[in-house]
C-alpha cells in the first residue's frame, strides 16, 4: 500500500528522491496517517492538515541539524513517520510506546518538547540565537497554529524576535482561512517573489539609496507596505520586524518547496504564512475536523459511529448540564473558557446563551484577569479549564483573583491522570499549587452527583472556588435534577470500621471503600482539600491509630501533606501514610494501568496500607471489631 513511503527511514532519505515523486509520498503519507489514526485513536484532522508541509519542511532544511520545533505537537505523527518511527505507529499513546506529541528522549528530530500552545517562536528563538553565540551555521523553524497565535506569549516572542539578527523562520499554520485571502496563483507567483534573494536584493539597494535622503527613504517604507497590504496581510509581521511572505497554499509542494528554498537564502527573521485545511483528504474529517480532531479507534471507511451501548454520564457533561441549570436560575451568571468549548462541556451553554459565553482563545492568563474583570462588576464568573492549562495563569490567579478575593469558580477538567494524552496534560499538581493561595478553596467531588452538588456550593460562596474533577466518567452515580448544594467545607464518613481510617479526596473514594472492604478500615469522603473539614479529621484522628490519605494528585503538597499539617497545628500526632501521585512525570497510557502502577487502585492501596501498619492490622483483626457501614 505504501511503495514509496516504505523506502523513507530517515529525512536524510526523503531529501534523495526527485521533487516529482513527492505528491506520490504525500498522498501515501497521509493515506498512512489516516490508517494508522484509526487503528489506535489520537489526533487525526490537524495531521492530515500539516503531510504536505512537513514534507516539504523535511525535503528543504537539513534536519535534525536545522532544528523543527512544532507548536502543540499534535500535528506531529507525519513527523514522526518520516524521522524513522513510522513502524511504531501502532504503539501511538499506548503504555511504552509513541507519545502522541513530540519529545526530545524520543527522537533526535524531536528538538523541544511540546503540548500546550504558543511556545514555539519563544523556544526556536532560543535555539537560533544559540547557534549564534557558537558560530553555528543552522536553520531554526518554528510551526504555529493560526489558534496558537491567540497567546501572549506567542507575541511577546515575536516582539523579541524582530530585533534579533538571527536565521529564524516562523510558519504560520492558518488552518482556519479566517484571515487569509483567496490563495491561487497570484499569491503563489508573489510569495515566491517576495522570498527571492533578488526581491531581497533589490529592497536593500533601495534602502542604501534612498538613506542619503530621508524624507525619501520614509516615504518609500510607506508606499511598500501599503502596497504589499493589498495583496497580504503583511503589515502586523513586518511591524515586529519579520519579513512577511504568503500567503501560499499549504497543500502545494510546488508552491512550497520553492518558497522553502528562497526562505533558506535569507537572512534574519521570515514569517511565511501557509494556508491549510484540517483533514485534508478525508472527506468525512474536511466536513467535520472538529469530531475527527481526536477520534478514537474507527473503521475510515464508515468513519465515526454513534454507540448504541448506554454510555455513563462524563465529569465534563455533568459540569455542562450544571451550568445551563445554574444559569437558567441566576442570570448573573456567565461562562468563559480558554478556546476549550467542546472539551469543556459548553457546547450546549453556548447555544443558550451566547451573550453569556465568552471564548478568549488560547489565552488562559486573559481569560483569568477578564474573569476578574467581570467578577468586579458583579456578575459570576465560571471559568472552564483543564487542570493543566490553569498552570499558565498562576499569576493571574493569585494577584488578580485571590488577592482582591473575588467570586469566580474555576471548573478544574482532567484533574488527575489524562491517559493517552501523557505528563504534558495530567492534571497532577492543583492541589498543591492551589491550598497554598489564600483566599482559595479547592473542592473534591468523589462522583458525578457530588461534582453537580459541589459545583453549586462553590458558586454560592462569594471568594474563589476551584472545583477538581476527571476526565471520562466516574462511579455512574446519577444525578439530581435540582441544584442543591453540599456544606462548604465539610466531609462525612462512608464507611465505619476500626484501628485505620482512609481520608479520601476524590474520586479515588471507591477504590479506598474496596481496601476498606478488605482491611476492616474506615473510609471519610473528606470532598474538600481546603478548607478541610479540621472536626472530622480531629474526631477520626482520636478514634483511629493511623490516618492514610489517598488523592489522584501530586502527593508533594498535595491534600494528604494539609492533613498532615493540621494534625501537626493541633497537637495530634498519629502514624500516616500519604498515597498520591509519586514525584515523577506519569507517561501515556490506560488511565486503569497508571493508577494501578502509581498504586491507587484498589489493590494498590490494600498494599501499601498493609506493608505500612502490618503489626496494627494484625492486631485489629484479632480483636474481631464489628463493622457497619455508613451512607
Amino acid at each position: 500500500m505504501y511503495p514509496l513511503l516504505e523506502t523513507i527511514n530517515s529525512p536524510a532519505d526523503l531529501r534523495l528522491l526527485p521533487r516529482a515523486q513527492l505528491k506520490t509520498l504525500a498522498d501515501e503519507l497521509r493515506n498512512y496517517v489516516l490508517h494508522s489514526v484509526s487503528q489506535t485513536g489520537g489526533h487525526l484532522s490537524s495531521n492530515l492538515g500539516t503531510v504536505e508541509l512537513t514534507v516539504a519542511l523535511h525535503y528543504v532544511f537539513n534536519t535534525p541539524d536545522d532544528r523543527l520545533v512544532w507548536d502543540v505537537g499534535h500535528q506531529t505523527y507525519p513527523h514522526k513517520i518520516l524521522t524513522g518511527r513510522r513502524e511504531r505507529m501502532g504503539s501511538l499513546r499506548q503504555l511504552g510506546g509513541l507519545s502522541g506529541f513530540p519529545r526530545r528522549d524520543e527522537s533526535e528530530y524531536d528538538t523541544f518538547g511540546t503540548a500546550h500552545s504558543s511556545t514555539s517562536i519563544s523556544a526556536a528563538l532560543g535555539m537560533a540565537m544559540a547557534a549564534k553565540q557558537k558560530g553555528e551555521d543552522r536553520h531554526a523553524v518554528a510551526i504555529i497554529g493560526d489558534g496558537a497565535m491567540s497567546a501572549g506569549m506567542a507575541f511577546e516572542a515575536l516582539n523579541n524576535a524582530g530585533v534579533c539578527d538571527c536565521n529564524l523562520l516562523v510558519v504560520l499554520n492558518d488552518n482556519d482561512m479566517s484571515i487569509s485571502p483567496p490563495v491561487g496563483a497570484l499569491n503563489r507567483y508573489l510569495a515566491q517573489l517576495m522570498s527571492g534573494q533578488f526581491y531581497a536584493s533589490a529592497k536593500n539597494v533601495g534602502k542604501q539609496v534612498l538613506k542619503v535622503a530621508p524624507p525619501l527613504f520614509e516615504l518609500a517604507k510607506r508606499l511598500e507596505t501599503h502596497a504589499k497590504g493589498m495583496v497580504v496581510p503583511a503589515t502586523l509581521f513586518e511591524n515586529f520586524g519579520f519579513n512577511y511572505i504568503g500567503p501560499i497554499d499549504g497543500h502545494d509542494l510546488e508552491s512550497l518547496i520553492p518558497t522553502l528554498e528562497n526562505i533558506k537564502h535569507l537572512k534574519g527573521p521570515q514569517f511565511l504564512h501557509v494556508v491549510t485545511k484540517k483533514g485534508q483528504g478525508y472527506k468525512l474529517a474536511e466536513a467535520d475536523p472538529v469530531a475527527y480532531h481526536g477520534p478514537g479507534k474507527f473503521d475510515p471507511a464508515m468513519g465515526l459511529q454513534k454507540s448504541t451501548a448506554p454510555a455513563k454520564q462524563t465529569f465534563t457533561q455533568v459540569f455542562g448540564h450544571w451550568l445551563c441549570d445554574m444559569a437558567e436560575k441566576d442570570s448573573r451568571l456567565v461562562g468563559i473558557t480558554p478556546a476549550m468549548r467542546e472539551g469543556s462541556g459548553m457546547v450546549e451553554f453556548h447555544q443558550r446563551f451566547p451573550e453569556r459565553y465568552f471564548d478568549v482563545g488560547i489565552a488562559e492568563q486573559h481569560a483569568v484577569t477578564f474573569a476578574a474583570g467581570m467578577a468586579c462588576e458583579g456578575l459570576k464568573p465560571v471559568v472552564a479549564i483543564y487542570s493543566t492549562f490553569l498552570q499558565r495563569a498562576y499569576d493571574q490567579l493569585i494577584h488578580d483573583v485571590a488577592l482582591q478575593n473575588l467570586p469566580v469558580v474555576f471548573a478544574l477538567d482532567r484533574a488527575g491522570l489524562v491517559g493517552a494524552d501523557g505528563a504534558t496534560h495530567a492534571g497532577a499538581y492543583d492541589i498543591a499549587y492551589l491550598r497554598c493561595i489564600p483566599n482559595m478553596s479547592v473542592a473534591c467531588p468523589a462522583d458525578e452527583n457530588e461534582c453537580r452538588m459541589l459545583l453549586s456550593s462553590a458558586y454560592e460562596q462569594n471568594h474563589p472556588v476551584a472545583v477538581r474533577y476527571p476526565r471520562g466518567a466516574g462511579a455512574g452515580v446519577a444525578t439530581q435534577a435540582n441544584l442543591d448544594a453540599l456544606p462548604f467545607g465539610k466531609g462525612e464518613m462512608r464507611r465505619q470500621g476500626a484501628g485505620i481510617a482512609i481520608l479520601a479526596f476524590g474520586t479515588l473514594l471507591y477504590p479506598a471503600l474496596q481496601a476498606a472492604e478488605k482491611l476492616g478500615a474506615t473510609v471519610v469522603n473528606m470532598r474538600w482539600a481546603k478548607p478541610l473539614d479540621l472536626d472530622l479529621l480531629a474526631q477520626v484522628a482520636a478514634s483511629h491509630d493511623a490516618l492514610v490519605t489517598v488523592e489522584e494528585g501530586a502527593v508533594m503538597g498535595g491534600a494528604g501533606s494539609a492533613v498532615v499539617e493540621a494534625l501537626a497545628q493541633a497537637g495530634i500526632s498519629k502514624p500516616s501514610l500519604q498515597l498520591g501521585l509519586r514525584d515523577e512525570f506519569t507517561e501515556h497510557g490506560d488511565p486503569a494501568r497508571l493508577l494501578a502502577q502509581q498504586g491507587l487502585d484498589a489493590a494498590g492501596i490494600e498494599q501499601a496500607i498493609s506493608v505500612r501498619f502490618a503489626s496494627m492490622l494484625a492486631a485489629a483483626r484479632s480483636a474481631k471489631p464489628t463493622l457497619k457501614s455508613v451512607g
